[in-house]
């Protein structure tokens, strides 16, 4: 199963491209575990343009819409095969709520994850 982006973790994604300056047509969203965090693993995330060959890799095409003009987006997603082991399944989303702003990972295969939502056990 792929790892999937929500539209709003879409939003951010962009935003965060526009505001860095970065090249939309090159740049990919790495996504990763690392031993460690409060439960065991911990997530990763990076904009990159380099992507391996032995990457998983996935595109995904939203239409953005606001008061100003609707854009089209395309986001792509890589993951090395030990993370995707992980992740395989994962839905990223973003929330802006009242007691943080984020990144979330909404992870199948996570058996638990602390508080913070940064970190899990599989």
């Amino acid at each position: 199963m792929p790892v999937t982006v929500t539209e709003t973790a879409a939003r951010e994604i962009d935003s965060i491209i526009s505001q860095q300056d970065l090249d939309a047509g090159k740049i990919c969203l790495r996504v990763g575990v690392k031993g460690g965090g409060c439960s065991g693993f911990s997530y990763l995330l990076d904009l990159t343009e380099v992507a391996k060959d032995s990457d998983e890799a996935w595109s995904y095409d939203y239409v953005l819409k606001s008061d100003d003009e609707d854009r089209s987006v395309s986001i792509r997603v890589i993951c090395d095969p030990k993370s995707y082991l992980y992740l395989n399944g994962t839905s990223i989303d973003f929330k802006d709520e009242l007691m943080g702003r984020g990144f979330v990972f909404n992870n199948p295969n996570a058996t638990s994850s602390c508080g913070c939502g940064s970190s899990f056990s599989a």
